[in-house]
């Protein structure tokens, strides 16, 4: 992929890899600012090693910036192929938003999730991020049945894309 600005770099890491770590940790403070606490969905750092899935950092030259992450998932309602994964953590640091590094780590994470097989990729996100459900629907999303940890909450969207 061609770099969206100089000394931009993606890099795979492990949940715990303290550039990971420090990045969700500042999505976290994100998510309790917009809907009163962090996101409380499990995620372990197993889950997105060894062929379970990728935990992707996105750099500015030696800077952690963003991340986007996946791991696989049961194919929910509503998605028309599988094998599928759920995306997890896509981030930007607002500082450095609308510079298309959001849309480069989603098309980063996609192309890894593809090739390790998946055929669909399915999220969880929340109106309170409109420029996060534009993206979305910008790359080809649509909006399926709610699953997973927030199905029930009114505040959750969820999406799907089938890469085949």
């Amino acid at each position: 992929m061609t770099p969206v600005t100089p000394g931009w770099r993606i890099e795979r890491r492990t949940l715990a890899h303290p550039d990971a770590a420090h990045l969700v940790e500042r999505v976290q403070d994100e998510y309790a600012v917009l809907y009163g606490d962090p996101d409380s969905a499990p995620m372990e750092d197993d889950e997105f090693v060894g062929g379970r899935g990728a935990f992707l950092v996105g750099y500015l030259d030696e800077t952690p910036v963003a991340t986007a992450a996946w791991r696989w998932h049961a194919v929910p309602e509503g998605v028309r192929a599988g094998p599928a994964v759920e995306l997890k953590r896509m981030y930007v640091v607002p500082e450095l938003r609308r510079r298309g590094l959001a849309r480069a780590m989603l098309a980063a994470v996609e192309a890894d999730a593809r090739a390790a097989g998946a055929a669909a990729s399915v999220l969880e996100t929340g109106l309170r991020q409109p420029e996060a459900i534009a993206l979305y629907l910008s790359e080809g999303y649509r909006e399926v049945p709610g699953f997973g940890h927030y199905q029930w909450s009114p505040l959750a969207r969820c999406y799907a894309k089938e890469f085949v």
